[in-house]
């Protein structure tokens, strides 16, 4: 089964990088942009973090919350943050139970083999816990921009 937009988005919950635990209730009443990516200190997952950190001052003044997840340990989450200067939430999914609910945890193909890995995949969800928006094809570079222009916002 795989989500789509207007499903109710699975609750979730997990480690920081500070070793906080925050889930899905930490943003009842919020709007969130819930990123799902492979590595931490990789180009593509960088760049993707970056262009959202950079704009997470326009995000925060549009009501919405950015959090990442990806299999990370918290201590690489901690090491990724600080040397970028992240100032949202890096869920560490060790288990891959979220991934697995949100279906971006699946079947990956690089030089002709198939193996299991992190489908990158961003969700932005409504105050109701509602999904408004996937993105499964995400512009590491410009996704502040690309989110945008899909919810027209300015």
């Amino acid at each position: 089964m795989s989500l789509k937009k207007g499903d109710k988005a699975p609750e979730f919950k997990g480690m920081n990088q500070n070793g906080e635990v925050i889930s899905s209730d930490t943003y009842k009443g919020k709007k969130l942009i819930l990123y799902f990516y492979p590595k931490d200190n990789t180009p593509g997952c960088t760049a993707e973090s970056c262009n959202l950190s950079d704009n997470y001052n326009y995000w925060l003044s549009q009501g919405y919350e950015v959090v990442g997840v990806s299999p990370d340990s918290v201590q690489s989450h901690k090491k990724f943050a600080e040397k970028f200067g992240f100032k949202f939430n890096l869920i560490a999914n060790t288990e891959k139970e979220i991934l697995q609910a949100y279906g971006a945890w699946g079947e990956k193909k690089m030089y002709g083999k198939s193996y299991m890995g992190v489908l990158r995949k961003t969700f932005i969800i409504n105050e109701a816990g509602i999904i408004e928006e996937i993105f499964e094809k995400v512009d590491t570079k410009e996704h502040t921009g690309q989110i945008k222009e899909s919810l027209n916002l300015q």
